[in-house]
């Protein structure tokens, strides 16, 4: 099956010549080749962000700064929390090809080499199965590493808070 697959951000203009490569357009034309489909680069950011959290080894996504900033405005009624999802990841979406960029935070003790290629199989697999876009490249910044300790302190810090 061939679809004209294109990203709303990418340069979404059908290249000339793709019906004629296809062949017949109209009635007689399958319907699996009739028309257009877009992808919104929002759209392959959370498949990837969805992947990239399922790999056992990730503890989040987004740098420092990015999760805390997620973390506050998760907290603020009425904003969301759909962010999260994409926090930590930046895609560039062309019309048959795409490339992801992650910032993750990985558990302490896993192998950083084993969860980067376990992460780079799941996204890929994941965004290529539901996009039928090309992924070219996952680069992976490991920016921090967390520490069973850190999740004591952060508990301490909830619950001392007044609600």
């Amino acid at each position: 099956m061939t679809d004209n697959i294109t990203s709303v951000g990418g340069g979404s203009r059908p290249e000339a010549g793709v019906s004629a490569l296809k062949g017949r357009t109209g009635a007689g034309a399958p319907a699996e080749t009739r028309g257009k489909t877009t992808i919104a680069d929002g759209v392959v950011a959370k498949i990837a962000g969805m992947a990239a959290r399922e790999v056992p080894g990730i503890y989040n996504l987004g740098a420092g700064m990015a999760r805390a900033f997620g973390a506050m405005r998760e907290r603020v009624p009425g904003t969301g929390g759909g962010g999260a999802v994409t926090r930590g990841v930046k895609v560039e979406v062309g019309e048959r090809q795409a490339a992801v960029d992650l910032d993750v935070v990985v558990e302490y003790g896993v192998s950083i080499v084993d969860v980067a290629g376990g992460v780079r199989t799941n996204v890929i697999s994941a965004v290529e199965r539901m996009t039928g876009l090309e992924v070219v490249e996952v680069n992976i910044a490991v920016d921090d590493v967390h520490l069973p300790d850190d999740e004591e302190e952060q508990t301490e810090l909830d619950e001392g808070r007044v609600r």
